[in-house]
């Protein structure tokens, strides 16, 4: 893989990492005013999305900023996207099912 598309993944890790945290969010607001949060555990599960997508923001920056470790970096930035992926396809999934309750 040459060192451009490299930059383009973790670009994309980026604005889709940043995106997804800010829907997460989001969705915390709500789930605080609707005050779901003492019924359910979805506050919780979106806040550890929170940190997985921030963390995949940090590691994805350092892979554009870095010459010698990016590679490594946008591979972490990678595999902590797709755990931040399962936490809020959690969150999601929990929330339909307190709703439709």
């Amino acid at each position: 893989m040459s060192d451009r598309n490299e930059k383009d993944v973790s670009r994309h890790i980026l604005s889709a990492s940043a995106t997804l945290l800010g829907f997460c969010f989001v969705l915390l607001s709500f789930i605080k005013t609707g005050g779901m949060a003492d019924k359910t555990y979805i506050d919780e599960i979106a806040g550890i999305g929170i940190m997985f997508f921030l963390a995949s923001c940090i590691f994805s920056y350092a892979s554009m900023r870095s010459q010698k470790n990016a590679l490594r970096y946008e591979k972490i930035a990678d595999i902590i996207f797709l755990i931040g992926l399962v936490f809020l396809t959690l969150v999601t999934i929990i929330l339909v099912f307190e709703i439709i309750h």
